[in-house]
């Protein structure tokens, strides 16, 4: 997995390329609680993930929660046609900003 991060201001921008699953979601964990100190917008870009486990739904959940807490937002950005899939089956589309 590869994460590109940019911050400008209070807007951060996390590009994540590759699988997130059980091996790669504490790394993509960490970067969202290090970027998200002081920010009230995370863009996802998740248009670059090939494959997304459970692990990976609940970084999505945990960048929403941390998101929500400091008076922010998460917008997830051009979801693959896979993590939209799993978005939609666990009705987590309902919940999230999403920006096809």
């Amino acid at each position: 997995m590869d994460i590109k991060k940019n911050k400008n201001g209070t807007t951060v921008d996390l590009v994540v390329s590759g699988r997130l699953d059980t091996t790669t979601a504490p790394q993509l964990e960490a970067v969202i609680k290090e970027m998200s100190q002081g920010s009230k917008i995370m863009n996802l870009d998740l248009s670059g993930i090939e494959y997304m486990s459970s692990t990976g739904l609940r970084d999505i959940l945990l960048a929403h929660k941390i998101m929500g807490g400091n008076g922010g937002k998460l917008v997830i950005k051009k979801p693959s046609d896979f993590v939209m899939q799993v978005l939609e089956a666990t009705s987590m589309d309902k919940l999230l900003n999403i920006e096809k």
